[in-house]
C-alpha cells in the first residue's frame, strides 16, 4: 500500500453501495490518497461543506439527497472542488444533467479502474493549474513555495508544511468557521490532541500577526486579515 502523509491529496467518496465504497476506499488509498467516505447525501453534504478536499468522487444516485442535488448545493455554497460523478445512468441526458450541475467529469458504471484513476489525476492537474495561490486580503499564499507574499514592501514569509496546510485550509474557504476537530482531521491526521491546532494557530499569528487567524468563540477558527 502506498503511504500517505499531510501532502497526499484528499478525496471524498460519496457512494451508498457498501461493497463498491469499500473497493474505492482501498483503491484510492493504495494510489496515495487520503480518503474519507460517506454513504448518503446528507453525510456527503456535511463533509463537503465542512472539510477541504482535492477531489470529490460522487455517486449519481444516493439516499437522502440525490447526487445531482448534492452537487448543486455544494456549488451554491461556493465549494469549487473538482467532482467526478459516477453513475449507472450513462445515457447522454444523464451525463448532461450531471455536468450542468457542476461536475467536471462523468464516468459510467461499470468502469475500468485504471481509467478512473487517470480521470482523477487529470481533474487534479487541471484544478492545481489554477489553484496554487490563495488570496489573503492584501497578500497571497503561494502553496508551492510555502510563502506568504505581501502586497506591501514587507519581506515574504516562509511557512512550514503544517503551517502552510493550516493557512491553506482557512484561506480555501475564508468565510467558513472551521472547528478544532475538523482542523485536526484535515491538517494534523497523525496527532491525537486538538492542542496541536491551537499551537499552530499560535505559530501563524507569531509569523504573520495576530489578525491572520480569527477566533470564533465556541466554534473554532476563521481566516482573518493579513
Amino acid at each position: 500500500m502506498t503511504s500517505t502523509d499531510i501532502t497526499s491529496p484528499r478525496v471524498l467518496v460519496v457512494e451508498d453501495d457498501p461493497e463498491l465504497q469499500a473497493m474505492l476506499v482501498a483503491l484510492l488509498s493504495d494510489d496515495g490518497y487520503r480518503v474519507e467516505a460517506a454513504s448518503d447525501g446528507h453525510r456527503g453534504l456535511h463533509l463537503g461543506l465542512t472539510r477541504s478536499y482535492d477531489v470529490l468522487l460522487l455517486d449519481r444516485r444516493l439516499p437522502a439527497i440525490d447526487g445531482v442535488d448534492l452537487l448543486g448545493r455544494l456549488r451554491g455554497r461556493g465549494v469549487t472542488t473538482p467532482v467526478l460523478m459516477l453513475s449507472a445512468l450513462a445515457n447522454p441526458s444523464d451525463r448532461v444533467e450531471g455536468l450542468d450541475a457542476g461536475a467536471e467529469d462523468y464516468l459510467g458504471k461499470p468502469f475500468d479502474v485504471d481509467e478512473l484513476l487517470a480521470r482523477l489525476r487529470a481533474l487534479r492537474r487541471r484544478h492545481l493549474d489554477t489553484a496554487r495561490s490563495l488570496p489573503l486580503g492584501v497578500g497571497r499564499l503561494d502553496l508551492d513555495a510555502r510563502l506568504v507574499v505581501t502586497a506591501d514592501d514587507r519581506e515574504d514569509i516562509r511557512l512550514s508544511a503544517r503551517e502552510c496546510a493550516l493557512l491553506a485550509t482557512l484561506a480555501g474557504r475564508p468565510t467558513q468557521v472551521h472547528s478544532r476537530p475538523d482542523l485536526l482531521v484535515i491538517v494534523f491526521p497523525e496527532a491525537g490532541s486538538e492542542i496541536v491546532v491551537d499551537t499552530y494557530v499560535h505559530y501563524l499569528r507569531r509569523k504573520l500577526g495576530r489578525g491572520i487567524v480569527a477566533t470564533v468563540r465556541g466554534r473554532g477558527y476563521q481566516l482573518g486579515s493579513l
